[in-house]
This record gives structure tokens, sequence and C-alpha cells, in this order.
């Protein structure tokens, strides 16, 4: 019996890499949207992004990988756009990282 395949399995790679980097220069234009966030919401920020794209063969360090993501190296983008992580916050991020593992 064969393995049902995700839909996604199909999509081109030409594809499927316009649509992440419309996604990485899209949470460029949007410092508002903190990483903390975006953590508590789904799960995933920017430095997942930095290392999901070492994980799949990127050869530059965690530094690298994410300064490509942020566009900035990372000191950088925390001194002018990382703002103080509120108990609120950390807990939904918390939270969401829970589900991550429930799934």
């Amino acid at each position: 019996m064969t393995q049902p395949t995700d839909p996604l399995d199909n999509l081109p790679d030409d594809v499927a890499a316009a649509a992440f980097r419309r996604l990485v220069r899209h949470l460029r234009k949007r410092h508002d949207a903190q990483n903390i966030d975006l953590m508590g919401l789904s799960g995933f920020c920017r430095n997942c992004l930095a290392d999901w794209i070492r994980d799949a063969g990127y050869v530059g360090d965690k530094g690298d990988a994410r300064a490509l993501i942020h566009g900035m190296p990372m000191d950088e983008w925390k001194a002018k756009y990382q703002t103080e992580a509120t108990p609120e916050q950390i807990a939904r991020m918390e939270a969401s990282l829970e589900r991550n593992k429930a799934g």
C-alpha cells in the first residue's frame, strides 16, 4: 500500500520558492508583527524560517540564515524593531508551542 501524498508535495518547486520569498519579504515589511506574537498565533516566527532553511540545506550559519530572513543582521533587527515581551505574550507563545507538539 502506498502512502497518501500531501497535495503540497505536488507544488512545483519554483512556485513554492516564489511563495516563500513573498512571505519573507512580507515579514521584512511588517516589523509590527513581533516574533513573539507570530509564535503565539502560529507556532513559528522569522527565526524558525531561518532554522528551516538551514534544515533544508542552506550552508550559512545561524546568524547568516537569520540575517537572510530578517533582511539585516539579527542584532540590528532586534535593536530597531523588537519590543520587550509581556508575560501574556510569553504565555501565548508557550501554549502555542505545546500545540506544535500535539500534531
